[in-house]
């Protein structure tokens, strides 16, 4: 990788314009993907927690869609958002418990792939390009839910929040992956919903492709995380792929 992509002189994010010639000049690729909001639309099985703990509280339940925004935040956004509390809060820390355990019993139900990634990960396989995830999301929720939807086995890696020692932001749960695929990080883009993952896939050494699917509110917005691309749907990963 030129010095550009090299995380020791840059430790905020930017693009590098060409991230693309580089990524294919390689004999071997591989495409990392986030999870919740990226890979997968986990946002009606992980707003369903949220009610059940808001409906504990005597409050009304939220639609999916005013809780959408935070599900790449996983229980802590579901948390701060839907029950309005937040980390500090002496109630944070028993929420959360009652959400895993809330969300043990229904990681599936309705979680289903985000529209067009299916399309994209078939690309991948018959371009013969590994895949894997790289999520915040504990294994023991990332197995049995990619089990349940049959995709566990078709990973190349998956890594899950506590497969590492850190969680992204840091780098060291890509890092794992790049070294679980045998690869040099500049065969491998990270592709993600959440500022956290493009600042991850940058200090791992990767190429970075930031998800604008239109629901994020929070700032930084998108266009401001230093992506070396963004798309607006997963079918735009398809032109990435069909040139490699």
């Amino acid at each position: 990788m030129s010095g550009r992509g090299n995380p020791q002189m840059s430790s905020t994010p930017f693009p590098r314009p060409d991230w693309q010639h580089s990524w294919q000049a390689q004999p071997r690729r591989a495409m990392l993907f986030d999870l919740d909001g990226t890979l997968l639309d986990s946002a009606p099985d992980l707003a369903h927690v949220a009610n059940v703990l808001r409906e504990q509280r005597g409050m009304p339940p939220m639609a999916v869609n005013e809780l959408r925004p935070w599900v790449s935040q996983g229980a802590r956004g579901m948390i701060t958002r839907g029950l309005g509390i937040g980390t500090d809060h002496p109630e944070f820390e028993h929420a959360r418990k009652t959400f895993m355990e809330v969300y043990a019993e229904c990681l599936s139900r309705h979680t289903t792939w985000w529209p067009g990634m299916d399309a994209v990960v078939e690309a991948l396989e018959a371009n013969h390009i590994a895949w894997g995830i790289v999520t915040n999301k504990i294994a023991r929720f990332t197995e049995p839910l990619l089990k349940d939807i049959d995709l566990y086995h078709r990973c190349a890696v998956v890594v899950s929040g506590d497969t590492t020692p850190h969680a992204k932001p840091h780098p060291a749960p890509v890092a794992h992956a790049i070294s679980s695929l045998n690869l040099p990080p500049q065969a491998v883009v990270y592709v993600g919903d959440d500022l956290r993952d493009i600042e991850s896939g940058f200090a791992a050494g990767t190429w970075t492709i930031g998800c604008d699917f239109g629901h994020h509110v929070q700032e930084p917005l998108p266009p401001q995380w230093g992506a070396d691309a963004l798309i607006q749907k997963a079918e735009d990963l398809l032109a990435v792929i069909a040139k490699s």
